[in-house]
């Protein structure tokens, strides 16, 4: 019978992230990367994303984020750009939500982006243009029911 030599097994995997709820110091871009917002999960390991400088690029999930961090369509993430391939890019970091307001507040995304924050981050002020959620009736209109 062979000897177990493992810590542990598919549950202890499981729990690795617990240590991600702190708060993390900001990274902003230095010289070679770029801020991107995903458009698309192409799978095996890429992604399909909007650079902040007006380029479309093919990004590559790198292995240490690979199945660590979920990335989805509309996240802010942090690529390294090629020398040698212009249309190709690494990914560095995935933003935080909380974090992306920040960048934004900063300075550093343009005004123009849209950052997804789920179902419940998705109505802004700008979007109450007058309109009432319900319609009065009059008593008239009751009686012709």
């Amino acid at each position: 019978m062979p000897k177990n030599k493992g810590k542990g097994g598919k549950n202890r995997k499981r729990g690795k992230n617990e240590a991600d709820d702190e708060k993390r110091e900001l990274v902003f871009k230095e010289d070679g990367q770029e801020y991107a917002q995903v458009l698309r999960m192409l799978g095996n390991g890429r992604c399909e994303a909007m650079c902040i400088d007006g380029t479309k690029r093919l990004c590559h999930i790198r292995g240490k984020m690979h199945k660590k961090v979920w990335i989805a369509a509309g996240d802010i993430i942090l690529v390294g750009l090629r020398d040698y391939q212009d249309d190709k890019a690494d990914v560095i970091l995935k933003y935080m939500p909380d974090e992306a307001r920040l960048l934004k507040a900063y300075g550093e995304l343009p005004e123009n982006i849209r950052l997804n924050e789920g179902i419940a981050g998705g109505l802004d002020e700008e979007d109450d243009n007058g309109g009432d959620d319900y319609i009065e009736f009059e008593d008239e209109d009751i009686d012709k029911i």
